[in-house]
């Protein structure tokens, strides 16, 4: 029986971890090796080679709305998209509502977790730690790695000839990166045009001589704003959305969505990307089309080789006078704590069940959480493991077989791309994952029961946005509050934006209520569609599977 749980990290996912631990009536000790909570979160000036950390400037990517905790809403009067300032006062709003702190053990490093003697029969973990040159040892039932995979700088040298032996100028990683001071008026290349590497050209375009902008992949932009104004995770991340993408060819799917890309600009004209792209990735920047169009930021394709001033780039040409190249080329994770021998079980997170557990283990009492890359918020998820984690040490939920979910493992793992920084291998559907782990835990809502029971919260989960509220409804750790935070979620986006009034005579919940009126039809011609794949053993209507 699971009782004393280790939390490794107090990050989102070591918060989300401790607070379902004490919902499971379990005994979580969190050890936290820095001063505080927050994790990446949690901005320092100071550089810290042994921690990572955001940079000053940075903004969310996902709206408050489809990132918050399932039943701790952010308040209405904060903005939609959160400064790390902010959500990091919500990280501490969360912990002292929830008495989280008093769980934690701050500034202790977790050096060595081990398998204890008999742990095919009991499941225990020595954990060994270290609190002002001070090392201790415990025994714990269970253990949840709550390190994410943002850990260690990924910094390709080799694949970049002459960085090291004839560029002259300065180079570094954006973990280094803090501000723009040490970069005014220099020439500056960015390697790397994922969305640190585009906030960043963006960034420094507004202080240096000039930006560069180094991308090897196709590359589609999109905005945080919708077309009318609403974040627009809440617009595309819902059930009915998700439904058609499944319903839907995948290249009819993917069509649309190059043609709703290119709606914003054509992203061929800036060398960004092409609808005949096989491999691409999706980045998030506002101001980046603009810099482009200005001239501050140049995009260029993938680096040859440096000289001693000059980047020589992959179509020949060559950019002269290069002062600084800053590489932001991503992060791999790694668990030097734990024993070589579980640890080899983790060369990615898709040699995990569900993403979370080693399948070899002998007891599954070792959950690795946060360690996914979802195409919305990966707070969200993480708390959907950690409550389903702590239900399976509790004893509610069960895991199959160790043969089952090798299978499983094997079964989904794709063939493998080539990515050193393992980023992609990362990446899921948010709805997709978030429901099949709800599905696991009994905790994922029945659209069709809700339809019957409650017409009006049937058709805000349906065609709403899938916010985290959702998986509060039923379940173990169902919450009173969760229907009225679904009917309540486009009220509480907007409050933040009330700051002046204007007379519109419009009626904006017309809409709302042509919604209301054609929903049932609707839903009665996705009843049918549905029926026509069932045999597929598909359905989105799905409730919990117990």
């Amino acid at each position: 029986m699971v009782r004393r749980v280790a939390v490794i990290g107090a990050g989102v996912s070591g918060l989300a971890s401790i607070k379902c631990c004490l919902d499971e009536g379990l005994e979580p000790t969190c050890f936290e090796r820095s001063e505080d909570i927050g994790g990446l979160w949690r901005y320092t000036d100071s550089v810290d080679s042994r921690r990572i950390s955001v940079y000053r400037s940075v903004i969310t990517n996902t709206s408050k709305e489809m990132s918050c905790f399932s039943d701790f809403p952010c308040p209405e009067d904060f903005p939609n998209f959160l400064p790390h300032g902010l959500l990091l006062e919500y990280f501490r709003m969360y912990a002292r509502h929830f008495s989280l702190l008093r769980h934690i053990r701050f500034k202790t490093t977790a050096l060595n977790v081990r398998k204890r003697p008999d742990f095919i029969v009991s499941g225990q973990w020595e954990v060994v730690t270290e609190t002002d040159g001070i090392q201790e040892s415990h025994i714990f039932d269970a253990v949840m790695v709550c390190t994410g995979h943002y850990q260690e700088p990924y910094l390709p040298l080799a694949s970049f000839p002459g960085i090291e032996t004839c560029f002259k100028g300065r180079y570094l990683h954006s973990q280094e990166y803090k501000d723009t001071e040490a970069f005014r008026g220099k020439r500056v290349l960015v390697v790397g045009i994922g969305n640190t590497g585009g906030d960043l050209s963006v960034e420094l375009s507004r202080v240096a001589e000039k930006v560069f902008l180094s991308a090897r992949s196709s590359t589609w932009v999109v905005r945080r704003v919708s077309d009318h104004g609403f974040p627009v995770d809440m617009v595309n991340n819902t059930r009915f959305n998700h439904f058609l993408d499944c319903l839907l060819p995948s290249a009819l799917t993917k069509r649309i969505r190059f043609r709703k890309f290119n709606s914003w600009f054509n992203h061929a004209n800036y060398g960004l990307a092409s609808t005949k792209s096989s491999n691409f990735k999706i980045i998030v920047n506002e101001e980046l089309p603009f810099c482009l169009l200005s001239g501050t930021v140049v995009l260029k394709p993938t680096v040859k080789e440096f000289t001693e001033s000059s980047a020589i780039f992959e179509d020949g040409t060559t950019e002269e006078n290069i002062d600084v190249v800053l590489f932001a080329t991503g992060y791999v994770f790694s668990f030097p704590f734990l024993e070589e021998s579980v640890r080899s079980l983790i060369d990615d997170n898709r040699s995990l069940y569900k993403r979370i557990f080693p399948p070899q283990l002998e007891k599954p009492t070792l959950a690795i959480i946060g360690l996914v890359q979802l195409t919305g918020s990966v707070m969200v998820g993480a708390e959907m493991q950690a409550r389903w984690v702590t239900g399976i040490f509790a004893g509610w939920n069960k895991l199959p077989p160790a043969s089952r979910m090798m299978a499983d493992v094997l079964k989904k793992k794709p063939p493998v791309k080539r990515n050193p920084s393992k980023r992609e291998n990362l990446k899921i559907s948010f709805i997709s994952y978030t429901d099949e782990i709800a599905s696991c835990a009994g905790i994922k809502p029945s659209v069709l029961r809700l339809l019957l029971t409650d017409p009006r919260l049937a058709l805000a989960v349906f065609f709403g946005p899938c916010t985290p509220f959702q998986y509060r409804l039923v379940g173990r750790g169902k919450w009173s509050g969760a229907r009225d935070a679904i009917l309540n979620q486009w009220q509480r986006t907007l409050k933040p934006l009330r700051t002046r009034v204007v007379d519109d005579s419009s009626d904006g919940s017309s809409g709302w209520r042509w919604m209301c009126l054609l929903a049932p039809p609707v839903a009665l011609a996705v009843g049918f569609l549905l029926s026509k794949y069932s045999q597929l053993g598909w359905s989105p209507w799905a409730g919990p599977q117990i």
